[in-house]
């Protein structure tokens, strides 16, 4: 009898521990790679002190495939960096009725500022429906930056113009970020285009920022341009779709496909390579681009500049009640 009792505790310790995501094992989705998502992943994680293989088992997903996860129980965490708030968390809510995000600790928030660039921000209780406390995490700018190959001056001016003056015809609900009041949001320490430059000094702003050197021009435009956004299931696809349309009805003989991509540094890369002529991007892995540093270390991408904010990208952090975890730092323990 005795060992039987004995035998029920032990088996109920052990799946705590697994709900905890202890021993290691926690399946923490990190973004896709490439992405911007998975670059602050990356920093995220190692100043909560976990090491991949010890104390998780690192998924190459975006938020879209890994909400899957996370309601069948294959996934744990996720990472993502989205819009706030972020349709996807509500639909995980919606379909699992336990969905909850994690803080991160004042230490874990100091190291991501000094080794990713990222700042502390809150996200405020009641931002969702579930969140009944506010949660601690950090903040990025989503940015548009174009190929100074393909896009003119005449151009870059045009698309940020129209991105500011008709945000009003995107239903996406993060276009309510892009304002005159925050175009310059996330340009600190890249090239500006000057046909963008140009637009945000015709409407009173100060860019400090140094121009781009553009070596396209008007007369040598094409008709079809390229946007790259980012997963299925994150904010840049949809919300690039939107502003994709908008342009392309706007401005005379030119026509703009958004594609699905992994996101920043695969926008980034592909611009750098010529096969891209917009990207959407978190304004930290820009700059690395621009620094040849990071993921592009000694390979600076020395042909895109930047064109105007797009919203700012929360990193969200989401697990279910189910699982029991608390935090990111606890499963390091």
């Amino acid at each position: 009898m005795k060992k039987t009792i004995t035998l029920v505790i032990f088996s109920i310790m052990a799946l705590v521990l697994a709900a905890c995501g202890g021993g290691g094992d926690a399946n923490i989705a990190i973004g896709p790679a490439g992405s911007g998502t998975q670059a602050a992943a990356s920093v995220i994680l190692e100043g909560a002190g976990l090491k991949e293989d010890e104390h998780y088992k690192a998924y190459e997903e975006g938020f879209g495939d890994a909400k899957d996860g996370l309601q069948d129980g294959n996934i744990d965490v996720s990472l993502g960096l989205l819009g706030l708030p972020a349709g996807s968390v509500n639909d995980l809510q919606a379909t699992s009725g336990d969905a909850k995000l994690l803080s991160l600790s004042d230490e874990t928030i100091s190291y991501v500022e000094e080794n990713l660039g990222y700042l502390e921000y809150t996200i405020p209780a009641g931002s969702y429906d579930f969140q009944d406390e506010d949660v601690k995490t950090v903040t990025a700018y989503a940015v548009l930056v174009g190929n100074t190959d393909t896009i003119d001056n005449e151009l870059a001016y045009e698309l940020a113009k129209i991105s500011v003056e008709n945000a009003d015809d995107n239903t996406h609900a993060q276009s309510d970020h892009t304002t005159l009041e925050n175009a310059l949001n996330g340009s600190q320490g890249l090239p500006i285009h000057p046909g963008a430059k140009k637009y945000y000094e015709e409407q009173g702003l100060t860019v400090e920022s140094e121009e781009a050197e553009v070596s396209a021009t008007a007369e040598s435009r094409k008709e079809e341009f390229v946007l790259g956004t980012g997963s299925s299931g994150g904010t840049y696809y949809p919300l690039g779709g939107e502003m994709a349309t908008i342009w392309s009805q706007n401005i005379d003989g030119v026509n703009v496909t958004a594609t699905e991509t992994g996101a920043s540094v695969e926008n980034l890369a592909s611009i750098g390579q010529g096969n891209m002529d917009l990207g959407m991007t978190v304004h930290v892995p820009a700059q690395d681009a621009y620094n040849g540093e990071g993921e592009f270390e000694g390979e600076p991408v020395e042909n895109f500049a930047f064109i105007g904010h797009i919203y700012p990208e929360v990193m969200q952090i989401i697990t279910r009640e189910e699982t029991g975890i608390n935090s990111l730092e606890e499963l390091a323990e």
